[in-house]
């Protein structure tokens, strides 16, 4: 973590580091609106370049009044269901609705795309301050709980069906994450050098000296912190789903208007916040002084520069999991999502943040066969215990999404 306030002093009890969860949850809402801008570049190009570029860059053949299969003008003279190269016309009279029965998602059915931002604002502010009360290996571990959320939530609310061996393959992933987790926390016990994750637990520290309260307490709190974050983004994931599965938008503006009201949402909390707790004495300085949050963006050139490239690469996060999530669905992407600790560690250990631990390759090991097994890219290794599931699977794949019966 960044230092930002008395970096000089010889003590490292003195130094303070950038601690702003509220801000970097805002910061994560300006990068998904940042997709408005891809949209616009998207719409100027198909509206003024594209047109320019097909006129003067025809070929002769084509020229004496030739038209494509399917062009506007063959579909108004020769369709009879109202609709143009495969959608409906959205005529004063027509179905306001895509060719696979899916309804627009516009005026006032935009504002449901609220409901999956405010579970990612508290989602990931109960992370971030979770991270500030436990070590980054029980964070991790405490994280890897939200397959198992996602998973029960499709059941309970979208009436999906998971096997025996996609439970199965959800607790493997979980296990395996836990391993990863365990490793750290060994290492640490351990005695022995940390870089990155060290950091960390000094930041930990840090709040657990203030608060004047016990280790156990302290740990106690940030799990349950990141257990009930884990309930939030679950619900995320599960009403995107819903919303997808019913609705029809492209997931670029998906993306742009959870950014629009999760940005809202976040600067009214942050302004009231501010002036009930930011301001008083015993809120200086803390995860509600926004004055002093944005003061230590602003004047740090690494924190400056990490919060611009997270906020870049936030929006095609964003973009790549609702992907995911409307072709696919929630609990895949829920999988896959937890495999990007598997790259962390990559990159992590290129950088010499972390040190190599065969324990880890074990629960990484774990976590991509529960999520190649769930996805249906290996079959079960038993597969004589699951004859009837894995016949099902075999005749759905190929037209159904995953998990669809």
């Amino acid at each position: 973590m960044q230092c930002v306030r008395n970096c000089d002093s010889p003590d490292p009890k003195d130094r303070h580091t950038f601690e702003q969860p509220v801000i970097q949850t805002l910061q994560m809402f300006v990068g998904e609106m940042g997709t408005w801008l891809v949209v616009f570049i998207s719409f100027v190009y198909r509206s003024c370049i594209s047109p320019r570029l097909s006129r003067h860059g025809s070929s002769p053949l084509l020229a004496g009044g030739y038209h494509p299969v399917n062009s506007n003008e063959e579909a108004d003279d020769g369709n009879e269901n109202g609709t143009i190269n495969g959608h409906y016309s959205y005529g004063p009279s027509e179905p306001d609705d895509w060719d696979d029965g899916r309804i627009r998602l516009r005026g006032w059915k935009v504002f449901l795309l609220a409901a999956p931002a405010c579970c990612d604002i508290a989602g990931t502010t109960l992370m971030n301050v979770g991270l500030l009360f436990v070590a980054a290996s029980i964070y991790q571990m405490t994280r890897g709980a939200l397959v198992l959320f996602v998973g029960l939530f499709s059941v309970l609310f979208l009436h999906r069906k998971l096997y025996l061996y996609q439970w199965i393959s959800l607790c493997v992933v979980v296990l395996g994450v836990a391993l990863v987790g365990l490793a750290g926390a060994l290492f640490d016990h351990q005695g022995q050098d940390l870089t990155q994750e060290s950091t960390l637990y000094a930041a930990a520290v840090q709040v657990r000296a203030v608060a004047r309260t016990s280790e156990a307490v302290q740990a106690i709190i940030g799990v349950l912190l990141i257990a009930a974050a884990q309930i939030f983004t679950a619900s995320q994931f599960v009403l995107e789903e819903w919303i997808l599965e019913n609705y029809a938008m492209d997931p670029l503006r998906v993306v742009g208007w959870e950014g629009i009201f999760g940005f809202s949402v976040t600067v009214v909390g942050m302004i009231i916040l501010y002036f009930a707790v930011g301001r008083t004495e015993a809120g200086r300085y803390g995860y509600f002084d926004a004055k002093e949050g944005w003061r230590q963006v602003l004047e740090n050139r690494a924190v400056a520069v990490s919060s611009l490239l997270i906020m870049i690469s936030i929006g095609g996060f964003n973009f790549f999991g609702l992907s995911v999530t409307r072709n696919v669905s929630a609990t895949s992407r829920s999988t896959i999502d937890t495999c990007r600790t598997l790259f962390i560690w990559l990159v992590s250990l290129v950088l010499g943040w972390e040190s190599f631990k065969w324990l880890q390759v074990l629960g990484f090991a774990l976590l991509v066969y529960g999520t190649f097994l769930f996805n249906d890219i290996i079959r079960p290794p038993l597969k004589a215990c699951f004859p009837r599931e894995v016949t099902e699977r075999e005749m759905l794949l190929p037209e159904e999404p995953i998990e669809h019966l």
